[in-house]
């Protein structure tokens, strides 16, 4: 929750599997304490993930050159999320777009409030706060060329409390990119008020498909494919 305090929910190879039995629409994995641990990402992992998937796959954690990138779409990875090294190194996104397909890079943000109720880019998985305004960095990515741009309001990952629509909305407004809202799904509800309201092409949630009830049980879950119609209509 809010990146701190993880909660063990059971295997990943065995989440995905429940996953394609419920026809996910994709998988996102965030490998959050990679770049801060200056790891690279456990492409071990990835493939076997990568080969239980029947939707397509997007990784992020611990990227920091091309050659990375190259190697995860080798295993199987059909999109790459580029977040620290994206904000460090804007030459890397260029060149990622310029290399690979446009649809396959996706430029993460990560958010936090500050004391004063200004919101901040915050990288290396929530540690390292570079004081920049989300919504100029967000144009700065979409400029650059990333197919996505995925916005993670840190204060709110975890609580199932909702998106920040409003931060959300903002972004989205201030870019043609699409935009993926992440961070504080708690209900079918909140995916249905950030889509209506909040202009983005995409919704992603953790918690909300992984517990069950105030207590956050583990039981892993997905709505019927009526539900996200109606969901969506």
């Amino acid at each position: 929750m809010k990146f701190k305090d993880p909660k063990y929910v059971g295997d990943p190879i065995n989440a995905v599997r429940i996953f394609n039995e419920k026809e996910v629409d994709e998988i996102l994995v965030l490998d959050i304490g990679a770049t801060s641990e200056r790891r690279e990402p456990n492409f071990e992992l990835i493939r076997d993930i990568a080969s239980e998937c029947f939707m397509p796959l997007a990784y992020g954690g611990g990227i920091t050159d091309l050659g990375q990138m190259r190697r995860l779409q080798r295993i199987g990875v059909e999109k790459v999320a580029i977040n620290s090294a994206a904000f460090r190194n804007p030459d890397l996104v260029r060149s990622a777009c310029d290399a690979l397909a446009t649809s396959s890079v996706v430029a993460a943000i990560d958010v936090k409030r500050s004391f004063f109720g200004k919101y901040e880019v915050w990288i290396d998985g929530g540690r390292t706060n570079t004081k920049a305004d989300p919504v100029q960095h967000a144009v700065n990515l979409a400029k650059l060329g990333v197919g996505e741009i995925l916005i993670n309001n840190i204060d709110r990952d975890g609580t199932m409390s909702g998106y920040d629509v409003a931060l959300i909305k903002k972004i989205a407004e201030s870019v043609d990119t699409p935009v993926i809202a992440c961070g504080g799904a708690g209900s079918l509800d909140h995916i249905q008020e950030v889509t209506q309201k909040g202009h983005v092409e995409a919704a992603a949630a953790g918690s909300l498909f992984v517990f069950h009830g105030r207590h956050r049980a583990v039981l892993i879950n997905y709505p019927s494919q009526q539900e996200l119609e109606a969901l969506l209509d």
